[in-house]
């Protein structure tokens, strides 16, 4: 079955910079090891998107399209169509009083974030650090390697699939994920251990936001609720748990 705009798949990917074959992003463990790139937290499989969602770059979106499970399909992307073209504007001087003001001692190569921009820093030099705002992609033609690994289509699983996407929590387990639908309603009961999340209040909104959206445009689905459920724990629970521990 060919895949289409709207369809909800998960894909394995490979990103490269043509220029150089530094591989910069995968979905593989093994790849992202031998690259020098693997993150501790990072859960290595397979990520669910809705095809034309805008998860992924629009080259890729539209690479997609036509494709059936366990295919491959190598895409390139030029500048214009990846993360645009180097802006030297973005190369700026900040004065080091302003990296005192907040404890930091810039070094370069350290990565920052100011106003709501993230900036690398190329030199320290007296009293000024360089700093380039622009994405480190910027510029780059990148090579991806594609392959569409399965096709959602239990409307349970479509929604556990983009609370995977959008709400990156380590270690959890979305099958403790529960999922119910009440006509054109569907409420959202997140694994417990999402309650300990230490994002601020503004990002677990935005990403709740996020995940409504993509049912609301995807499914028909006209309102999505997230249920948080606090239960009263008894004495004799509270003794159990202690005694497994």
């Amino acid at each position: 079955m060919a895949i289409e705009n709207g369809d909800f798949i998960k894909v394995n990917f490979t990103g490269k910079i043509e220029e150089t074959g530094d591989v910069f992003d995968t979905t593989y463990e093994e790849v992202a090891e031998k690259a020098g790139i693997a993150q501790q937290n990072k859960e290595y499989t397979p990520i669910p998107i809705v095809v034309g969602g805008n998860h992924l770059l629009p080259a890729i979106d539209e690479a997609v399209v036509g494709m059936e499970v366990g295919d491959e399909k190598e895409v390139k992307v030029d500048p214009e169509n990846g993360f645009g073209q180097r802006d030297p504007s973005l190369v700026q001087l900040v004065p080091m009083r302003e990296f005192k003001k907040q404890g930091m001692t810039p070094v370069p190569g350290m990565r920052i974030t100011a106003e709501g921009q993230n900036g690398k820093i190329l030199t320290v030099s007296g009293g000024r650090v360089k700093v380039d705002f622009n994405h480190e992609l910027a510029g780059k033609h990148l090579d991806y390697n594609i392959k569409v690994e399965e096709l959602i289509e239990d409307d349970e699983d479509k929604v556990k699939s983009m609370v995977q996407l959008h709400y990156a929590y380590p270690n959890m387990d979305i099958d403790k994920t529960e999922v119910d639908f009440d006509d054109k309603t569907v409420n959202i009961k997140l694994d417990e251990i999402t309650r300990f999340d230490q994002k601020s209040y503004m990002d677990v909104t935005l990403a709740r936001f996020r995940i409504a959206k993509d049912i609301w445009d995807n499914m028909d689905v006209d309102k999505v609720q997230f249920v948080d459920t606090f239960e009263k724990r008894t004495n004799d629970s509270e003794e159990e748990e202690e005694a497994e521990e």
